[in-house]
């Protein structure tokens, strides 16, 4: 019995162990998904999208890929570059980093696809870019940059020897959109025999032109009604050579509320006479000293087509300017109103205290005397009796609000609230309701097209 046992303990013992099937595994997931691979010759890029049906998921897969490529290649700013010079305390540099490797994505080449892999949910692509061949053609396309950039340079400088500055302006920022993506480096080349930053010496340039010229206005300071109208107010602009006095034509300018708000017309170029006229149409502020600035537009030399390098880099130019003082008169309000419930006049003006006090908040003031106002406004409202139905009483509000000249009595604005509905439990109750109604109607919608139409 004993050998019996000892012999089942051994065959159990010695046979194999049993195993559980494996599944082949027939799509496996490549190394490059499970880490980056790390090629110190290459920029690698890893892209993923997912499956959802609605979007293109190779494209979009690919895009990721290349954004993650280009996020490898770095920006290094060099100390001694015009970056460094007029950015010290970094606040353009991150921006013009992000502006820099968001181009680069576009503009990027011979970049190869190694492998894509794939399940039931994602796709994944894999780039990567030769840093030597990425270095050869950026080298390549710097050289291209500079040759244009220099030519540029000198046909500038050709145009500020021959007196014509918007010209030669025009000229530095061809320049400059030519080398505009190597702020970051020092660009050294030789220039009528001296060494100079080609970069650093077009800003500079335009810097030292745009210090020669001045801007005057005429006049000065004005008195003038909110309700202003361009046939009344005349600013005249001039720009001259601050040394020679000699007016300069083509200059491109713009013109903009510094202190308080209205419509002026943005942008002008002066004429042969060095002049243009400012145009301005609208007072919005109640301040009662508000200023309109114009200065010289810099943004304009870059045409058209201005990169937001090209804003970045004129924030941090000087321009002339020059201000105008605006010195603003309120308009005088009289108002005139008859206001009814049910056929008696009312105690307690609603429509018309609520335009009085709208207007007022908006910088207008009201006078007794109509012979001292310039407006006249009139109201006429009252309320009539509509149905009862059983314990519900319906009641309507009409009203009439004109806006008019004093001086000519000419209309500027005329509106109705038309049977405005109220109900409650009496007719005195239902009539206020129709007038608290009103008040919203009024405050919603007619008094901003009223006081635009006063405006205007």
């Amino acid at each position: 019995m004993r050998y019996t046992v000892f012999i089942l303990f051994v065959l159990v013992a010695c046979s194999p162990a049993s195993t559980p099937t494996k599944k082949d595994d027939k799509n496996p997931k490549p190394d490059w998904l499970a880490a980056k691979p790390n090629q110190p010759s290459y920029y690698i890029g890893i892209g993923r999208a997912t499956k959802d049906g609605v979007t293109n998921h190779i494209q979009a897969a690919k895009k990721s890929a290349l954004e993650d490529l280009v996020s490898e290649i770095k920006v290094n700013i060099s100390s001694s570059s015009v970056l460094s010079s007029i950015d010290a305390n970094k606040e353009f540099q991150e921006k013009y980093e992000q502006i820099i490797q968001t181009t680069a994505a576009d503009e990027i080449e011979e970049f190869e696809q190694v492998d894509t892999w794939q399940d039931e949910r994602n796709f994944w692509v894999y780039y990567r870019l030769s840093k030597q061949r990425y270095k050869e053609i950026k080298d390549e396309q710097r050289r291209n940059a500079v040759s244009i950039g220099l030519d540029f340079f000198k046909k500038a400088k050709d145009s500020e020897r021959n007196k014509e500055p918007v010209l030669a302006l025009g000229f530095y920022y061809q320049g400059f959109r030519a080398i505009q993506k190597y702020l970051a480096e020092p660009i050294r080349l030789e220039y009528e025999g001296k060494e100079i930053l080609l970069t650093s010496e077009i800003i500079a340039s335009m810097q030292v032109l745009f210090d020669k010229m001045d801007i005057a206005l005429n006049p000065t300071q004005i008195t003038l009604n909110r309700r202003v109208s361009t046939s009344e107010q005349t600013i005249t602009a001039k720009v001259f050579d601050k040394a020679t006095k000699k007016v300069i034509a083509d200059v491109p300018l713009k013109a903009e509320f510094e202190k308080g708000s209205g419509n002026v017309f943005p942008t002008y170029k002066t004429d042969g006479n060095g002049q243009t006229k400012i145009l301005l149409t609208k007072i919005s502020s109640r301040d009662l000293e508000q200023t309109v600035s114009v200065k010289l537009n810099p943004l304009s030399f870059a045409g058209a087509t201005a990169t937001t390098i090209d804003s970045l880099i004129v924030q941090r130019m000087v321009v002339p300017r020059a201000t105008v003082l605006l010195r603003v008169q309120r308009p005088t309000v009289y108002l005139a109103a008859i206001e009814k419930s049910l056929g008696a006049v009312k105690q307690s003006q609603q429509i018309t205290n609520r335009i009085r006090n709208y207007l007022t908040n908006a910088g207008f003031e009201f006078t007794e005397e109509k012979s001292k106002a310039e407006l006249m406004v009139d109201v006429t409202a009252n309320s009539e009796k509509g149905a009862v139905s059983g314990s519900i009483y319906i009641t309507y509000v009409t009203a009439v609000i004109r806006v008019a000249a004093v001086k000519d009595n000419r209309e500027i604005y005329t509106t109705t609230l038309d049977r405005v509905k109220g109900f409650s439990l009496d007719f005195e109750r239902s009539s206020q309701e129709a007038y608290n109604k009103s008040l919203e109607i009024l405050e919603k919608e007619k008094l901003p097209e009223l006081l635009n139409s006063i405006l205007q």
